[in-house]
């Protein structure tokens, strides 16, 4: 089911700046029993970024009841939002004022194998590297290209891929953000200069600690990922996956991710069962 500025449609203006420039944003949120446990995160995050491009914020009430009309009679939905800057003709320049418009979307939940939950998953480390954006960093912009032609060097039986920067330093995941144990200490690499600052790290780093984990945000790069007692990777819609193997290197399961998996699990069933 797609809804366009609140009303169910099936299409878009070709106009779109959405469609000819990437000018927008998106999130994607996880639905549990008909509603999105996370609806304010995501709705700071999105406000963040029509900050960082100049957008209006959208009509937070109208968003929300969009959501639930989307997710409604659902157990488990991926619910997607895009805010693009509306139509305008050709050339750089946005039309004034800017009219943006609101897209909310549902989808149906992935059927990732409980392995990979309980087991981990194989992780590729990708041959393409992040360009360097400081203005853009952070956000969940509509250019996603580098995603795309990362995902498709994943080899078979690889769940995820690892994206590094220009300098070889591991940035996150193609659709993830990355945490390794190292010298007992969970580390996530910075994104100041590219890479999503994903909700579940936020939530990953806040609650390791309240949990007195030791936690540190600073660069890491692929060699130091195959000296690592875990690897886990995050997001809105996986929780946290554990990393059975890098490379041709294989890592240990460990206790850190199954203590904050069981934590999340308490309010936010991404699992069955």
């Amino acid at each position: 089911m797609m809804l366009v500025n609140g009303q169910p449609a099936e299409t878009l203006p070709l106009d779109d700046r959405g469609l000819a420039y990437g000018d927008g944003l998106f999130e994607t949120l996880a639905a549990f029993d008909g509603a999105c446990p996370w609806f304010e995160r995501h709705l700071a995050r999105l406000r963040m970024g029509c900050d960082v491009l100049g957008l209006p914020h959208p009509d937070a009430e109208a968003l929300r009841e969009e959501t639930r009309r989307v997710a409604a009679g659902r157990k488990r939905a991926v619910i997607k939002w895009i805010v693009t800057a509306g139509s305008g003709g050709r050339g750089y320049a946005r039309p004034q004022p800017v009219q943006p418009r609101r897209i909310v979307q549902a989808h149906p939940w992935p059927a990732h194998p409980r392995a990979y939950w309980d087991e981990g998953i194989a992780l590729h480390v990708c041959r393409l590297r992040l360009s360097a954006q400081p203005a853009l960093a952070g956000i969940k912009h509509l250019n996603r290209l580098e995603q795309v032609l990362a995902r498709q060097e994943l080899p078979e039986g690889c769940a995820e891929g690892v994206l590094c920067n220009a300098a070889g330093e591991v940035v996150e995941g193609i659709a993830s953000n990355l945490f390794a144990v190292l010298d007992d200490t969970l580390i996530t690499p910075p994104v100041g200069d590219c890479g999503v600052n994903g909700l579940m790290r936020r939530w990953v780093l806040e609650t390791a600690v309240e949990a007195g984990i030791d936690t540190a945000i600073e660069p890491l790069r692929p060699d130091d990922l195959e000296r690592a007692r875990e690897i886990f990777m995050t997001n809105a819609l996986i929780g946290l996956w554990p990393v059975r193997r890098i490379g041709e290197t294989d890592v240990s399961t460990g206790p850190v991710q199954k203590r904050l998996l069981a934590r999340l699990l308490e309010t936010y069933p991404v699992i069955d069962g």
